[in-house]
Parts: structure tokens; sequence; C-alpha cells
């Protein structure tokens, strides 16, 4: 087991391990139960490898205020809401999260939160989550810091907008609290995140940075390709938004996958795991088979007893029965030791 990776419920994340994909199901319940229900078995179909919801109310988050300041102006997809109005549409009530877990359970598949306040975590505590999110914007709330790292539980935090400073101090704040077991995934808040936003190479630098720590990726792109790249740089966990159908709305569908798109997304990570696979030189199983097909030195007109060899009775050709290329020079102007028929390959015990 490498040193710095965990398990969330029975799967394992970390370097060397399959990459943990997360299937986010955030609001794109449409406030229906029975679409939650039906998001969660879907996702475990696809092949997600664990499942995770926001659990926050309206209340628990702001307050409903249409001031200026609790006006949304950014971001396309919810601008020109309040928060309250946002939340109030977006959370998922509490009292759906006991089933869908255990619907998640039944697929083998684990279930968790990203927590917003400290009667959040109290709740998921009490619904026995195997870990914890810290979204993007949390990451600065050092008291929920500290009380989520008191539960000891694996914790992964999207490190969207924040410092390496901030990042920094929220690492150390959950090691200080309790919590060894931490994974930092590189994201940008930005909904959807555009492909030249997403700057995937600090991947490569948060794994420098913390290398005790799992890393992975949050994508807020449409598509999976940023996803995918992710996974040849080295990310041990992908987290992706996902609907049933964007054309049925909500405030994430717009940048969510869609069941085919999850699976996909799923397959073409576990190929790519494959294609990264180690480091290696010389040949492969399969291609050994085809080394044959090098070239080699071969007789290419008869040749009698005695006779020298030169260029215009040998030469380097395919396929690679003969000798290796590099003994040409050796061999140019030494003697045949026997008769030799063209189209042999020139081996040691041919030459006197």
């Amino acid at each position: 087991m490498n040193t710095n990776s965990f398990k969330i419920g029975k799967k394992e994340a970390g370097p060397g391990q399959p990459v943990f994909i997360v299937a986010e199901l955030s609001g794109n319940h449409n406030q229906s139960f029975e679409r939650a229900k039906e998001l969660v078995k879907v996702a475990c179909r696809a092949g997600a490898d664990a499942i995770k919801t926001q659990t926050y109310t309206p209340d628990t988050l702001t307050i409903d205020c249409d001031k200026e300041w609790f006006q949304i102006k950014a971001n396309e997809a919810w601008a020109g809401q309040t928060l309250y109005s946002l939340y109030k549409t977006a959370y998922t009530p509490w009292e759906w999260l006991p089933e869908m877990k255990k619907i998640a359970e039944s697929y083998g598949v684990p279930f968790f939160s990203s927590v917003f306040d400290e009667t959040a975590v109290d709740f998921c505590e009490k619904m026995g989550v195997p870990a914890y999110k810290i979204a993007s914007f949390e990451i600065v709330d050092i008291e929920l810091l500290k009380k989520i790292a008191s539960v000891k539980k694996p914790v992964i935090i999207s490190r969207g907008m924040s410092t390496f400073s901030e990042l920094n101090e929220a690492v150390t704040t959950l090691r200080a609290n309790g919590t060894s077991e931490i994974a930092i995934l590189h994201c940008v808040s930005s909904y959807p995140a555009k492909p030249e936003e997403m700057n995937l190479a600090t991947i490569i630098d948060l794994k420098k940075r913390f290398p005790e720590v799992v890393i992975g990726l949050s994508d807020h792109t449409l598509g999976i390709s940023a996803a995918v790249a992710s996974v040849a740089l080295g990310a041990s966990i992908i987290e992706k938004h996902f609907t049933l159908r964007r054309a049925d709305g909500g405030p994430d569908a717009g940048f969510s996958l869609e069941p085919a798109e999850l699976k996909t997304l799923v397959q073409t990570v576990r190929e790519v795991e494959k294609a990264i696979g180690r480091v290696q030189y010389g040949s492969g199983q399969k291609e050994a088979e085809n080394i044959i097909f090098r070239r080699s030195l071969f007789v290419v007109k008869n040749i009698k007893a005695g006779e020298k060899f030169g260029q215009e009775n040998i030469r380097c050709i395919r396929p690679g029965y003969g000798l290796s290329p590099k003994y040409l020079p050796e061999v140019l102007g030494k003697k045949a030791a026997k008769d030799i028929e063209w189209g042999t390959p020139l081996t040691w015990d041919l030459i006197s």
C-alpha cells in the first residue's frame, strides 16, 4: 500500500491504485426524490467508485436577503438569482440521504458528502458516511475544517480559487485536528470551466508540494477531455457532476455528464490507466513476436567456401534471423567457412 493512499468504504484511492471516480449528484435531482434515487443507481451502473452529494440547507449557507451583496452576478449557470433562491433550488433534503446511501451501498459503492457547517457534519456522522469533502468555497472556513478533522475520516479538498498559502493552511489545520488521510483536488471554480482555464499542470506541482497527499481533479468543464488528461498527469481521483438529461435543467445540469457520457468517462479512464502502465525498455510480450522483422545480415549471392564476404554478397535486410547489423564491419573481408546458398541468414558458424 502507498503511504499516502487511503480507503473510502472498501475502495482504495491513491497512487498505484485505479483512478477513484466520484460521481457528484449535486442539485441535479431537481427536488425530486425519485430522480435523486435514479441518479444514484445510474452512477453506480456506469462504474463510479463513489457517489457524492452536498449536505446543506439555504439557511445553513446564507440568509434570505435580496440586497445587492446577495445577488449572483457571476457564473452564467446561476446569474440573476439570490444566493438563497439558488440554494433553495439546489439543496438536497437531508431526509433523502439515508435512503440514497442505502441504494449506493447495495451496489457496493460508498456514498459520502460535502458538508458546509457543523450541523451537516453531525448529521453525516449519524448516517455513517466513510469520508468527507470540503468544497472550494469552504476551504477558508477554519472552524469547519477543525470540526471535520475531529471525526478522523478521510477528507477530500477542492482547491478552487485558493492560494498556496490558503491550501497549505487547510491541510495543516486538518492534520493538526485529527485527519491524516487527505486528498487535494485541483479545481477551477467556474461553472462551466473552459479548457483554457484548467491549468492541469497544477496537478504535477501539487504532487511535488504535497508528496504525502493524494492528488486529483474536480472537473467542471464540459465533456471528459480534461478529466482523462488529468490521469496522464498523475490524478488519483476524478470528481465529475452528472445528471439524467441536461435538457431537464437544474443548477448544475449545464456542466454535468449524462449517463452514457459518465460510462464513457469510466471506460476511457480505465483504458488510459492501462496505457500509462509502468516504465519499460526492451520488448513487451506482444512486441517480442515482431522482433523478427528487424534487419539482420543475410547472404544475397551464392558463396563458395573460402570466398570473402563483401557488400556484393551480404546485405543488411529484413528479417532478423541473421547476425545483428552492428557486426557488418567485422564480417566484411572474412571468409566463408563453407558453401552458402543465397537467402541464408549469416551466422557465426558460417564465418571462417
